[in-house]
């Protein structure tokens, strides 16, 4: 059993089970998510019995990286495999002041968005609570960050729900990730930096501000429902109405927490003066932001990015009816860790290689080769629909 992911409760009552006493829990809590320890045998405060004991049936199991890649802007990039080898990414991105790492809540997704290369990869599975901290805990691997800091001069401040797949598709385990980061005895971080990104799955809305209280997200990118419903399927279930009425009873709304609202800027799609008019007219009254987003390119994509004269147009127009519309400049494009590139071009390259080393052995080596290969967890017809496209767009 994997310790990472079990609540303060669910310790507890396994010490109980070992006939310890339930503070041990605190203690283990300790190691496991203020100083990050990776073995048993640093627990310096648990006996030495119990530290064999806990060894001999249980595990702290971390995502294992398969890759790490850094820009040139300074955004890394983590491709990382679960237990079964499925496999999801995860992005930290660098700030003067701060550092949001964008962790995945599923591996494929199950939403069809138009503009999104994970999109075009089906849902495979969600990610459990483990899996999910377990990319946070990999950030802070990677950057050296443990112990906890305890004041402002951490890198990695900030959580963002914005990975792979819809997290409120995935509520329960997203809701106890949560719970788990902003314990003040471990990870430590407050609600007001973590930030949960939805497509707009409306019956969620709610009891997400109820029962995790974080800063909401929404992928908007469109304000009729006509063009809306053409790039995100979605809106036919949830259509705009529906989706505002939601946004707006969202507990602990107010001009001091907005919500924020994502817009993927689509040339000749949703670019337009007619596009921005109704963009004020959808959101007017409510406390928002809207955050501008170039779109990120990738092989086949139906879609190509508005040039930077019309988004700055853009950009004024909400500005001149009295929102807060920034322009945000695509981070980690060089190495595909930009809003909607996650995972696409890791899965092209392992295939083409593996077609590549097929190429060049004897027909019995490569006959034995391909034996291997079909012994291996088999991928859905999705992935394999997937990588086939990407290899052939490529």
């Amino acid at each position: 059993m994997n310790l990472i992911g079990l609540t303060r409760a669910d310790l507890a009552a396994l010490l109980v089970e070992m006939g310890e006493k339930p503070f041990r829990a605190k203690q283990l809590w300790h190691w496991i998510y203020f100083r990050g320890a990776t073995s048993f045998d640093q627990m310096s405060t648990l006996s030495k019995g119990l530290r064999c004991r806990l060894a001999d049936t249980h595990s702290l199991e971390r995502p294992r990286v398969t890759r790490e890649q850094t820009s040139t802007d300074g955004t890394r990039k983590w491709l990382m495999a679960f237990s079964d080898n499925r496999e999801a990414e995860a992005v930290h991105i660098p700030e003067e002041d701060r550092g949001a790492v964008c962790v995945s809540s599923q591996v494929g997704c199950t939403l069809t968005c138009r503009f999104c290369h994970t999109g075009t990869q089906m849902l495979v599975r969600n990610l459990e609570v483990a899996e999910i901290v377990g990319q946070f805990m990999v950030a802070r691997d990677s950057y050296g960050e443990w112990p906890t800091p305890t004041d402002e001069t951490r890198l990695l401040s900030n959580v963002v729900l914005m990975g792979m797949g819809e997290p409120l598709f995935n509520f329960d385990n997203v809701a106890r990730a949560v719970s788990i980061l902003t314990d003040g005895e471990g990870l430590a971080l407050s609600r007001r930096r973590i930030t949960l990104s939805t497509s707009g799955v409306v019956p969620m809305i709610e009891r997400c501000g109820h029962e995790m209280g974080v800063n909401l997200a929404v992928s908007l990118h469109a304000a009729t429902d006509a063009v809306r419903s053409e790039i995100m399927p979605i809106n036919r279930k949830y259509p705009l109405d529906q989706l505002m009425a939601a946004l707006r009873s969202y507990p602990g709304l107010s001009n001091a927490r907005r919500i924020t609202l994502e817009y993927v800027m689509l040339k000749g799609v949703n670019d337009s003066p007619a596009d921005a008019r109704a963009l004020i007219d959808l959101v007017r009254g409510l406390p928002c932001k809207v955050n501008l987003i170039p779109f990120n390119p990738w092989p086949g994509a139906p879609y190509e990015c508005s040039s930077m004269r019309t988004i700055q147009r853009f950009a004024d127009q909400l500005a001149d009816a009295g929102l807060t519309a920034p322009i945000r400049m695509p981070r980690g494009r060089d190495i595909l860790a930009a809003c909607g590139q996650l995972r696409s071009d890791s899965r092209r390259e392992r295939l083409v290689g593996y077609r590549a080393r097929l190429a060049t052995l004897s027909p019995e080596a490569r006959a034995a080769a391909e034996a291997e290969h079909a012994r291996r967890p088999a991928r859905t017809v999705a992935e394999a629909r997937t990588e086939s496209g990407a290899a052939s767009a490529g």
